[in-house]
């Protein structure tokens, strides 16, 4: 009897940079979780996106083709087919949760079932759409949806640069929110052939919203002063972003 495939799961976080994770020499951030998936998993430290908006990345990373293939250029521009068709036409049941950014929202990108979760903030396109995290907040009341035009009424907001701590029920904040649906779904799933689930967690993009555990304060980094030190000190602990690259590139 063949052995049946691995189950996989391909967890995504949304605009983060790699110097943000401690697991990958910069040890003043506080990343278990990450942390863990570096050292019990695999980390691709030379990875390079091959667009600056969020669907032309990501639809290059569900096709494995360029933007000027894809011809997906901007946020907007519509695109559904992913080589997760391939995965269901090799018989995974194929599952995502969280934020995929595919136009239309709700196309079905070759999954089986979608319980989709956009953007925090959809200011510009979709701000129509209520997603599964909107019905969570509307049930507990949470009206309007905390975004860019409720923050803006804040008397912070300028001084803030985007970031906010979350004031309301701590489940509810969107990465908790994905992370709670993921687990309840792979608790209660009942799904026989090999599963493709695809987590999309919404955070870092900003708004940046942390919980409440975050309020007490933290170390803040160090970083060097480089009008006393031009060239820099690669004797540091905690490399600048482009001295790290330099340095898994193997260059002095």
């Amino acid at each position: 009897m063949s052995q049946q495939p691995p189950n996989i799961i391909l967890i995504i976080t949304d605009q983060q940079r790699f110097d943000t994770i401690g697991a990958l020499g910069f040890d003043y951030m506080d990343t278990p979780h990450l942390d863990r998936l570096v050292r019990e998993g695999v980390s691709f430290d030379n990875c390079f996106i091959p667009a600056t908006s969020c669907a032309p990345a990501r639809a290059s990373l569900f096709t494995g083709r360029y933007p000027h293939t894809t011809r997906i250029f901007k946020n907007g521009d519509p695109w559904r087919k992913t080589w997760v068709s391939d995965l269901r036409a090799a018989g995974y049941h194929t599952v995502n949760i969280g934020k995929m950014h595919t136009t239309p929202f709700l196309a079905e990108a070759g999954f089986d079932e979608r319980y989709v979760v956009e953007n925090k903030d959809r200011y510009l396109q979709g701000a129509e759409f209520i997603d599964e995290w909107d019905k969570a907040l509307i049930a507990r009341g949470v009206v309007p949806k905390p975004g860019r035009i409720m923050y803006r009424e804040r008397a912070d907001y300028r001084h803030s640069l985007g970031a906010f701590v979350w004031d309301w029920d701590e489940d509810l904040q969107s990465d908790n929110f994905v992370g709670g649906f993921a687990t309840h779904w792979i608790r209660n799933q009942t799904v026989r052939e090999p599963l493709f689930l695809q987590i999309g967690f919404p955070g870092p993009h900003p708004p940046v919203r942390p919980d409440a555990r975050v309020r007490a304060p933290v170390p803040r980094p160090r970083f060097r002063d480089r009008r006393s030190d031009p060239v820099g000190d690669r004797r540091s602990t905690r490399p600048l972003p482009v001295d790290a690259r330099a340095q898994r590139r193997g260059r002095p």
